[in-house]
């Protein structure tokens, strides 16, 4: 059996994230805050955090930290984190704060169901939705196969 902690001061997304990854083998619970969260994982110790970004009392990063923090001095077991994004720039603050993956909102279930197996299997999940489509300034035409170059 595995235990998932869903974070989210949201009740519609706590709903939304519980409808999509509970299941026979799967214990699904959620907290509403950040120091609720490390109370939980104290006693607890689930397979896995789910924690949005934006909760009023200590966000995500910060309950990334916290639980980063008390890992390195060994007050707590290693869990994997899967933080929630409200917009692509905040991957930066998701890589930094520890997570093994992030998802950028709005959630869809096949995006979070790879994301949540993946954790669970002990990898990682880089979400790459609204990625921006890099742009090459100042590189000059492009070539085609067979074109000469113009000097």
């Amino acid at each position: 059996m595995q235990t998932i902690l869903v974070a989210s001061d949201a009740p519609t997304l706590r709903r939304e994230i519980e409808a999509v990854i509970s299941g026979p083998d799967v214990t699904v619970d959620a907290v509403t805050s950040g120091p609720e969260v490390v109370a939980f994982v104290t006693q607890e110790s689930p397979d896995l955090v789910i924690v949005d970004m934006q909760m009023g009392n200590m966000g995500g990063m910060a309950v990334c930290h916290e639980l980063r923090l008390q890992e390195s001095y060994d007050a707590l077991d290693h869990v994997a984190v899967l933080m929630l994004l409200d917009r692509r720039p905040d991957v930066f603050l998701a890589r930094r704060s520890g997570a093994e993956g992030w998802l950028v909102k709005p959630l869809d279930p096949l995006r979070l169901r790879r994301a949540v197996n993946a954790l669970l299997a002990d990898g990682t999940y880089a979400d790459d939705s609204y990625t921006p489509v890099p742009v090459l300034v100042g590189a000059g035409p492009q070539l085609q196969a067979g074109d000469e170059p113009t000097s």
